[in-house]
């Protein structure tokens, strides 16, 4: 066991250093991100209808791994009251607080690693994550249980979130295929894409992440799954696998009783 607890730290401080490097680019490319964020919420168009009742009631929110924080603004701007963002790259909050301050935007930002939120119990009304956060997850019981401790009773859990089949889809145009070095049910595998090529991703299947939420004491209201991917790369590449037959994000939306 210890030995485990060992490689498993191993690879998050190995992880930490990628994902710093990979964050990097939010630097290079701050001024089109601001720009991005002068431009409103970019919130997909369920992600919007699922969150809009919450937002509409000014909630303070917990962004639980924040990477470059336009979500952040977007919550802001569609009603949120605050945003607290979480993220464990240095590079990436500090790019992030200078765009919210810069927009004058509620948002702060706090380096530290998710699961151990340094946010008081029961402080949030909603905590939101997703778009590539689970992944960096070691152990998905704890950060569900930091969730249900973070947030008040009656808050909500908002996860909008690659499908734990996407490692599975390869990348080419004419058809669908399944990778052969890829399981659905693997512990995790080595990403070799960006954002953090090299880095090593924790894979938890949807009945895992289910049942997490669940023991934590949340109770689900919605899931849902959907064929359009969070992310597509820029060079304009069009994968098979997203084409509309195969899973490539899920919604997740829980209350705590």
């Amino acid at each position: 066991m210890c030995g485990r607890l060992k490689a498993m730290d191993e690879a998050v401080r190995s992880n930490r250093v990628a994902w710093e490097e990979a964050s990097t680019k939010h630097v290079r490319e701050y001024d089109e991100l601001l720009e991005e964020a002068r431009g409103g919420p970019r919130f997909f168009e369920r992600e919007a209808e699922l969150l809009q009742p919450l937002l509409d009631e000014r909630p303070l929110v917990v962004h639980f791994q924040s990477g470059h924080g336009l979500d952040d603004v977007g919550l802001v701007k569609a009603g949120a009251r605050k945003v607290v963002g979480v993220d464990y790259s240095s590079v990436a909050a500090g790019a992030a607080q200078r765009r919210a301050v810069e927009l004058d935007v509620s948002c702060r930002y706090v380096v530290a690693e998710v699961p151990g939120v340094p946010v008081k119990d029961g402080a949030a009304d909603l905590v939101y994550t997703g778009k590539g956060a689970l992944i960096w997850m070691r152990d998905i019981a704890a950060w569900a249980n930091d969730v249900a401790r973070v947030l008040r009773p009656g808050g909500h859990l908002f996860v909008y979130e690659a499908h734990p089949a996407v490692p599975l889809w390869t990348w080419d145009e004419d058809e669908p295929r399944i990778r052969p070095d890829r399981s659905y049910f693997a512990e995790s595998h080595i990403n070799d894409t960006f954002p953090a090529n090299g880095a090593q991703e924790w894979q938890w299947n949807l009945g895992q992440i289910v049942t997490a939420v669940v023991a934590a004491g949340l109770r689900i209201e919605t899931l849902e799954e959907y064929a359009e991917p969070f992310w597509r790369p820029q060079d304009g590449h069009k994968a098979a696998a997203w084409s509309g037959r195969l899973p490539n994000a899920y919604a997740l939306l829980a209350r705590h009783p």
